[in-house]
């Protein structure tokens, strides 16, 4: 019986002297979960946060509780705190580094799980300090130091979707296009609110790379989804007309336009393949060999042609839809803007040529003129609106007009 007493006593003694070791510690978790839990009243959390860090250091420095996890654990959170308010870089990195420094070791000890929160709590912090220091370097286009700052933040909190994103963003802007796609596949698989553009996005930063086979393979993902993004939309027929697919993607067009007669925006579509196929029929013109330039001259005029009867289409569904007044008008004045230009390079002893190619053109302006003054009605501020229009002013030589649109045009804010 003395012995079992004996070594109750023993181990009573022990239990005491490791909670007076443990005192500092314990004081320096309770000071700094009274602060996080104060966090949002400054004047009434600073001096929770003042204790807890002078409780930590004497825990640190006791070598009893030196190398617990839950040291590791409660020093990492209080010196992230302490980083995360310090404003000034030259202060606030040594003390981010020592709370780095801690919680690297704290994730190596804690095998248990025992200091779950306080890790997630420390990790939180750091990241809000890599934040705060990445906008900064992002304000400053210093890119690539924003770059590694903010991928430290979203290392810490992987799901976050402006981790990502502006992970993503700084990548873009250092031309560390990996990283940058990288981080806006990821985006594409989280419920971040404005995930529809970033299909756009990501195919451009293909597109950036010449890597047309995956902006492709992006934008028909996103046009699966969203079948009615108007970005989306163009960006395949840009890169499929790039690719020389303009059949491949103006068939699947008209196949969705018969599934799905009554939309719109899927006639503006297809106007607009036929449009961007004509005008590179027109590019071509001035530089080809005489023999090619008729043949090349009917493929615009048959393409722009079918582009009208498709904007056409478009707007009979809803006459205030502006791309396809705008560009209906586009169609319909180009040919008159060749007619004006041959009739005006006639010799001056073909006075009958020239009036019959003038009447040409004048009845060609004409009939672009609804659609030209309605596209300016529905967006007085668009630039291609109203030159658009000032050139029908200028085909039909009307001064008065010509100043009045070019005033507004002068107008415009400058980008």
């Amino acid at each position: 019986m003395k012995i079992k007493f004996l070594m109750t006593g023993i181990l009573a003694c022990l239990t005491a002297t490791t909670f007076a070791q443990k005192g500092e510690l314990n004081t320096a978790q309770s000071e700094y979960e009274k602060y996080v839990g104060l966090k949002s009243q400054p004047a009434l959390a600073m001096p929770s946060l003042t204790k807890a860090r002078q409780a930590i250091d004497k825990a640190a420095a006791n070598e009893k509780t030196a190398n617990l996890p839950q040291t590791y654990a409660v020093k990492a959170g209080i010196y992230g705190s302490l980083a995360e308010l310090d404003t000034v870089a030259t202060t606030s990195l040594p003390l981010f580094n020592t709370a780095a420094e801690a919680l690297k070791k704290a994730k190596e000890l804690d095998t248990k799980g025992e200091n779950k929160q306080l890790i997630e709590n420390a990790g939180v912090a750091l990241a809000s300090y890599q934040l705060n220091k990445g906008v900064k370097e992002y304000q400053s286009q210093k890119y690539d130091l924003a770059y590694k700052s903010f991928d430290f933040y979203r290392t810490i909190m992987p799901e976050d979707t402006n981790a990502i994103l502006y992970t993503g963003l700084a990548a873009l802007n250092s031309k560390n296009y990996p990283a940058a796609i990288s981080n806006y596949t990821k985006l594409l698989t989280t419920k971040y609110s404005k995930v529809e553009s970033m299909y756009s996005e990501l195919a451009n930063v293909y597109l950036t790379t010449k890597d047309t086979a995956n902006a492709l393979k992006t934008v028909t993902e996103g046009i699966a989804k969203y079948p009615n993004n108007a970005d989306l939309r163009k960006t395949e027929i840009e890169i499929s007309l790039m690719q020389g697919k303009q059949k491949e993607v103006l068939d699947k067009i008209l196949s969705a336009i018969a599934n799905d007669p009554k939309n719109k925006d899927l006639y503006y579509y297809a106007g607009l393949v036929y449009s961007q196929v004509g005008d590179v029929a027109s590019q071509k013109i001035a530089k080809a060999p005489a023999a090619s330039k008729a043949a090349l001259q009917a493929e615009k005029d048959q393409n722009f042609q079918k582009a009208a009867e498709m904007y056409k289409k478009a707007l009979e569904i809803d006459p205030n839809y502006f791309e396809a007044n705008l560009n209906m008008g586009y169609v319909i004045i180009s040919p008159a803007i060749e007619a004006y230009n041959a009739a005006n390079k006639l010799p001056s002893n073909q006075q009958k040529a020239y009036d019959a190619a003038m009447a040409k053109a004048n009845a060609q302006f004409d009939l672009a003129k609804p659609y030209l003054l309605k596209a300016v009605e529905l967006n007085p501020k668009s630039y291609d609106a109203l030159n658009n229009l000032l050139t029908y002013y200028k085909g039909k030589k009307d001064t008065a007009n010509i100043a009045k649109l070019n005033a507004q045009i002068n107008a415009l804010p400058k980008n």
